[in-house]
């Protein structure tokens, strides 16, 4: 399975650093093959995830979502049930372990909804090392729940004012600061971005998504998902749960934002979208203009809000093994609406347009076929959204 020794998946991927990060990224290349099968590294791994984080996560049959869907019975792989709320603290446990392996004393990094940045934070004081997080001042306003949380947790939260003031000015932030102070730092990366060895690792480490998913469904319904429907952004939860069953027969689907519409700068729909260039460290897909300008991007979501995504999808979407959609914000507000009123689970609105699709699709498939929807994180950070979103009103009421 890929990556190749150089870090490329198929032709994406790889290594477009400054010289002087070159030292940095063997480092952590030679540490985590060093850790990657180190009994005592991962038991002290699975400790945290069992008893810290509270792994594994159930997988649970919605059956008025079904219902309402169609004839196809639908699941929730429930992610945010996870201690801080999402996926995302599987890969900052991982890389915070790993960190102090390598004698780092710091902590650095790049967040757009916040969970993230709450996932490193919460990393760092388990573990005892200190914590810097960029964030754009954008996100910071729509997402101030999770600058509250991250602050109480002990770090420093950076608010960064230049260009968009999302998810990418806050990556270009973190990789200067690691630039700057990577013999005392490790850059917790919170995607399956960035140049090698960062999307393997991401991966490696949200894999235990699939794998759980994998034994659960087999125990529970005696065979594979037909369907599984993961929300892109860079794409971390999906590659997560995609990765293990990518040999089976299994329909992988990634969900990007849509935004307004889909016009430059009213959208982050960046594989079905986007052209080739490099992007913070890697030859991926992303939203650019003829002259190799980033393009500005909108979703309602602060997580999907990036203007590219992980080399692995690409080489995933160019060899259709997996498809890519998009779904807009009026739909993800919607789903995110349906998934609280008939399941009482409040999602994220990234994930609620894994649900958004879900719901598209459910009247189209078969009595017997199964979705699971990656439920990649809890709502509670997007309450104020919703409610500027759809003015204020109470919905329901």
């Amino acid at each position: 399975m890929y990556p190749d020794s150089k870090g490329y998946y198929g032709r994406y991927g790889g290594k477009f650093v400054p010289e002087t990060l070159i030292p940095a990224l063997q480092q952590i290349e030679k540490a985590y093959a060093k850790i990657q099968h180190d009994p005592e590294f991962n038991e002290e791994l699975a400790y945290f995830m069992k008893n810290y984080v509270g792994r594994e996560t159930p997988v649970y049959f919605a059956p008025a979502l079904s219902k309402m869907a169609g004839k196809a019975r639908i699941f929730l792989k429930r992610e945010d049930l996870n201690h801080t709320g999402s996926h995302k603290i599987n890969n900052t446990m991982g890389q915070a372990l790993l960190a102090k392996r390598m004698g780092k004393e710091r902590l650095i990094a790049e967040t757009g909804a916040g969970q993230h940045g709450v996932a490193t934070a919460t990393a760092a004081a388990v573990l005892g090392l200190k914590c810097t997080v960029h964030m754009g001042s954008k996100d910071m306003e729509r997402q101030s729940l999770n600058v509250f949380r991250m602050r109480i947790l002990g770090a420093e939260v950076k608010e960064v004012k230049k260009g968009s003031q999302t998810l990418k000015d806050a990556t270009n932030e973190a990789f200067r600061d690691y630039i700057q102070s990577f013999d005392y730092s490790h850059m917790v990366i919170g995607s399956v971005v960035g140049p090698h060895p960062y999307p393997m690792i991401v991966r490696n480490f949200q894999s235990i998504i699939g794998k759980e998913l994998r034994a659960q469904f087999l125990e529970q319904e005696g065979r594979l998902p037909s369907h599984i429907v993961a929300c892109v952004g860079g794409g971390s939860n999906a590659m997560g749960v995609f990765y293990p069953f990518l040999k089976d027969p299994v329909v992988l689907t990634g969900v990007e934002a849509g935004g307004m519409e889909i016009v430059d700068g009213k959208h982050c729909a960046t594989l079905s979208e986007g052209s080739d260039g490099i992007l913070h460290g890697a030859f991926s897909r992303l939203l650019q203009d003829e002259n190799g300008q980033i393009l500005d991007t909108h979703s309602v979501s602060a997580g999907l809000d990036y203007p590219g995504v992980g080399p692995e999808h690409a080489y995933l979407n160019e060899a259709k093994r997996v498809k890519y959609v998009h779904v807009n914000d009026k739909e993800a507000i919607e789903a995110f609406q349906k998934l609280s009123e008939l399941e009482g689970i409040i999602p994220a609105l990234e994930s609620a347009h894994a649900v958004a699709y879900a719901l598209k699709i459910g009247k189209e498939l078969n009595a017997g076929d199964t979705v699971v929807i990656n439920l990649s994180g809890r709502g509670d950070k997007d309450a104020e959204e919703v409610i500027r979103y759809l003015g204020g009103e109470k919905h329901g009421n």
